[in-house]
């Protein structure tokens, strides 16, 4: 089982050093990605870790933490909230926090709340899965070939094949690259984008990157393979797959 990567958010260092101590005895299941004793720096942490949770033990006097949160460009991390009030866990769960922990907290209460989390993630993630395969099948099934079903843990936005200049993977995440500047993360990864789009025009040049043949501009073979696409990205082909992919152009010609 992968380990669900946690940033703790918390004024109070009694609290990071027994979610420390947990994670250190708990590996399989935890592993904390970084700490903060504010918002300001906590958003920093989250913007730059993309973590799977956040452990939040902070006095917040209004909701514009929350209004950030929103503001990702990335699927929204889980929250279990901590504290001392028990009054907070309205307000935790009005923010549709996963758990909420009463201080002083303990390890099972800790444990409890980590399984909760992977729970609600793969509940939501087998939904959007089966909803996103269902999109993609009947795609192919109609013989279109012109969409492909894109999805975040919050949403699932349909993308004009044409329209894609590359994917690229960023840890377990797709990002899709667009003509208008734009980009949209999938909550999915590389390698199973590699099945679904359409391989007369996709191909996978890299480990990290899958390109659309309709935006190349031009294929330098100097100190290497690069494809440069049309919004101005140079991307690497690599060495072991520059074969396959002069195949790949001249089956195209």
């Amino acid at each position: 089982m992968t380990p669900i990567n946690a940033v703790i958010i918390s004024e109070e260092k009694e609290t990071f050093q027994i979610l420390k101590k947990f994670e250190e005895e708990n590996a399989m299941i935890m592993e904390i990605i970084g700490n903060a004793d504010g918002i300001k720096h906590g958003m920093i942490l989250i913007k730059e870790r993309k973590p799977d949770l956040i452990l939040l033990d902070i006095h917040l006097k209004d909701d514009l933490f929350f209004e950030m949160l929103e503001q990702l460009e990335f699927s929204i991390p889980k929250i279990v909230f901590i504290s001392a009030n028990k009054d907070y866990a309205v307000r935790a769960f009005k923010h549709d926090a996963v758990d909420f922990l009463l201080k002083p907290i303990d390890f099972n209460s800790i444990i409890m709340a980590i399984y909760k989390v992977i729970k609600r993630r793969e509940m939501e993630r087998s939904y959007q899965h089966q909803k996103i395969n269902n999109l993609n099948i009947s795609n192919t099934v109609n013989q279109k070939n012109d969409y492909v079903a894109v999805a975040s843990l919050e949403k699932i936005e349909l993308l004009p094949m044409s329209e894609i200049i590359f994917c690229k993977a960023d840890g377990k995440y797709t990002v899709f690259i667009l003509p208008n500047g734009t980009s949209i993360m999938s909550s999915r990864n590389l390698g199973e984008y590699s099945a679904i789009l359409d391989d007369n025009y996709f191909f996978r040049i890299h480990h990290s990157y899958i390109i659309n043949l309709r935006h190349i501009v031009k294929i330098s073979k100097k100190d290497g393979y690069f494809c440069e696409l049309s919004n101005g990205s140079v991307l690497p082909v690599a060495k072991r797959r520059q074969d396959d992919f002069n195949k790949f152009i001249k089956l195209k010609d």
